[in-house]
C-alpha cells in the first residue's frame, strides 16, 4: 500500500471537511445578520443610463425620512456613484467594529455601504471576475453591521450578470426587484430581460418604474415627451408585473445628483413633479412590503 495515496487522500479529505465547516458557518452568519432587516429591495435596470441609482438613492432617502431605518448597499462594483449621489464622495471611509464593518451614515437613520468608499482615488478602475465579486458582496451582507433595519435598498449594477445574480442567490427571502427603465424601446428591450431574469430565479417584481418620462418646459409650460413615454407601463402589462409610476425629466434632479443632495430630499427650490410622483411610488412599496 503506497502510504503516500492514504496521506494525500485524509489531506484532501480533511481540506474538504473545514471547507464544508467555513460554508456552514458563512451561510449561518449570512442568515443571522440577513434576519435582522425586515425588508430587502433589489433596484435593477436592464440597461445602463436609465437613472437605476438615483431612483435607489432616494429611494432609500426618502424611506430614511419616514423615520424608518434604512440601509443602502452599492454592489455596483465598476461603477459605484451611490456616493456620489449622497455627497459622500469626499473624505468617507468604511470604518470596524468588534471584527464587522460599520457602514456609513447619512442622517439620522440610513447606513451606506459601497466599494466606492474603498478606493484610494475615485479614478481608480475595479477590475475583478466574478468569483471575486460574488465575494465582496457576500461580504457585505455578512460582515458589516448593518444592525436592525426596517428596509435594506441594494443598488445592483445594469443587466443580468454576476452582482445581480449573486444578490439574488445570496439573500433568500427578499421582498422582490424593482425594476427601473426610460421609455425608448431600445431602454424596455434590456429590461424585459431583467423582468425574465427575476421570473426564472424566482425573484418577486415589486414593480416597474419609467424614469426620464416627460418634460415639462419651465418657461413655456408646455409637455414634450423627449424619450417618449408610457412605454414602461405598456411593458409591464404585457409582461404581467405592477407598474409603480413615471418620473419626469427635471433639471433640478440632474443638479441635484451632481452636488450630493438627493432630489426627494431637498425641498429648497419648492416642490417638482417628480416630488409627488416619488412620493406615490414609495407608498405603494412600503404597503405592498406590509402585506
Amino acid at each position: 500500500m503506497n502510504m503516500c495515496n492514504i496521506n494525500e487522500n485524509e489531506s484532501s479529505s480533511h481540506a474538504a471537511s473545514q471547507r464544508a465547516s467555513r460554508d456552514t458557518e458563512e451561510k449561518a452568519a449570512l442568515r443571522e445578520n440577513m434576519a435582522r432587516i425586515a425588508h430587502k429591495i433589489i433596484v435593477m435596470s436592464g440597461k445602463g443610463g436609465v437613472g437605476k441609482s438615483t431612483v435607489a438613492v432616494n429611494l432609500a432617502v426618502s424611506l430614511a425620512s419616514k423615520g424608518l431605518k434604512t440601509g443602502l448597499l452599492d454592489i455596483d462594483i465598476h461603477g459605484p456613484s451611490v456616493p456620489k449621489l449622497l455627497g459622500l464622495d469626499t473624505g468617507q471611509a468604511i470604518g470596524t467594529r468588534d471584527g464587522k464593518m460599520t457602514p456609513v451614515e447619512y442622517g439620522e437613520h440610513l447606513k451606506v455601504i459601497s466599494i466606492g468608499f474603498m478606493l484610494q482615488d475615485r479614478d481608480d478602475a475595479v477590475i475583478w471576475r466574478g468569483p471575486l465579486k460574488y465575494t465582496v458582496i457576500k461580504e457585505f451582507l455578512t460582515e458589516v453591521d448593518w444592525g436592525d433595519l426596517d428596509y435594506l435598498v441594494i443598488d445592483s449594477p445594469p443587466g443580468t450578470g454576476d452582482e445581480p445574480l449573486s444578490i439574488c442567490q445570496l439573500i433568500e427571502n427578499a421582498d422582490g426587484a424593482v425594476v427601473v427603465t426610460t421609455p425608448q424601446d431600445v431602454a424596455l428591450i434590456d429590461v424585459r430581460k431583467s423582468v425574465s431574469f427575476c421570473k426564472q430565479l424566482n425573484m418577486q417584481i415589486v414593480g416597474v418604474i419609467e424614469n426620464m418620462s416627460g418634460f415639462t418646459c419651465p418657461h413655456c409650460g408646455k409637455e414634450t415627451d423627449i424619450f417618449k413615454s408610457g412605454g414602461g407601463k405598456k411593458m409591464a402589462e404585457e409582461m404581467g408585473v405592477p407598474y409603480l409610476g413615471n418620473i419626469p425629466i427635471d433639471r433640478r434632479i440632474v443638479a441635484g445628483g451632481d452636488s450630493g443632495t438627493p432630489f426627494h430630499a431637498d425641498r429648497n427650490g419648492g416642490a417638482i413633479p417628480a416630488h409627488e410622483t416619488f412620493s406615490s411610488i414609495v407608498e405603494t412599496i412600503i404597503k405592498g412590503a406590509a402585506k
